[in-house]
């Protein structure tokens, strides 16, 4: 006989956003302490959607790190200068600029990536809350991984299985930061040396193989030619940038997103920043180091 519902759960639901990736979460107010059967439910729905929306959310710093924290420990970021003060776990995402100096981090990629995949152990996953967002534009859209490494020929698939490629923070803040962004100092660079990871990895959770590369990170597949690693790294990030595989999230302020590194991709939308402002705060959730299950 299956074992009956708490009330906890019975009023907690999910509604998929799209066929591939995303769901949107009914019945949880993540302000109050997450009970651990809606918690289990939570990850469940994260390893097998990769994004997870929750509205309505009103959420003080310490409560965001609390509910972080039920995914795992945090890490703390590179750039520290845009951490929120006294809360180094929240990294803050804004063009907002008060007393002649940006209070977070602005002129987010473009492009898509996976977060801190550049460390030997990336992220397993980052929350994301909205507390000022532009009535147009802006939105995060994200890619499923699963669907776009899914769809690819096989003999592209074993090709990409066979290969590391290589992550490299510093190469892309140096051509990607500079106009807005001060330079790295010595020591950040040290921190943040370029690492192998497999160009498919195995979702530690649910056993389903993810690529795993990004135009933003992934400077060339170890051993072959840079220029012709960058063009076979654009022509797959296309291919999994295609409508049928994206969710894009149109943000309201109360929005929380939970999304999972292993399996998505995103990228930042662009809106009107001399006109609009847009302050979120995020959380970034402590992985392992990626494998591949062949």
């Amino acid at each position: 006989m299956p074992e009956a519902l708490s009330k906890d759960e019975s009023e907690v639901t999910f509604e998929a956003l799209t066929p591939h990736i995303g769901s949107l979460a009914h019945g949880i107010d993540v302000s109050k302490p997450v009970p651990p059967a809606v918690m289990t439910r939570l990850r469940r729905e994260l390893a097998d959607r990769s994004v997870i929306v929750l509205r309505d959310q009103s959420l003080t710093p310490e409560q965001l790190i609390a509910v972080s924290r039920d995914f795992g420990p945090l890490e703390k970021h590179v750039l520290s200068n845009f951490c929120l003060p006294d809360h180094p776990e929240i990294f803050v995402v804004s063009n907002i600029i008060e007393d002649g100096r940006h209070i977070g981090a602005h002129g987010g990629s473009k492009q898509y990536h996976s977060d801190l995949s550049y460390l030997p152990e990336p992220s397993m996953g980052s929350l994301f809350y909205c507390l000022e967002c532009p009535e147009d534009g802006g939105e995060t859209a994200f890619a499923s991984m699963f669907a776009a490494f899914d769809a690819l020929p096989e003999d592209r698939k074993k090709w990409l299985a066979e290969r590391d490629g290589v992550h490299d923070y510093v190469w892309n803040y140096e051509r990607a930061h500079l106009q807005n962004r001060a330079p790295l100092t010595e020591e950040q660079k040290a921190k943040t040396p370029p690492v192998l990871h497999p160009s498919v990895r195995t979702h530690p959770e649910n056993g389903r193989p993810a690529l795993f590369i990004s135009e933003v990170f992934t400077r060339s597949f170890e051993g072959e030619d840079e220029a012709e690693s960058q063009a076979l790294i654009h022509e797959l990030m296309e291919f999994a940038a295609q409508p049928a595989f994206v969710y894009a999230h149109k943000w309201r302020s109360g929005d929380l997103i939970i999304w999972d590194n292993r399996s998505a991709v995103h990228k930042a939308m662009p809106f009107d920043e001399a006109k609009s402002r847009r302050r979120m705060h995020r959380t970034t959730i402590t992985g392992d180091r990626p494998y591949f299950n062949g």
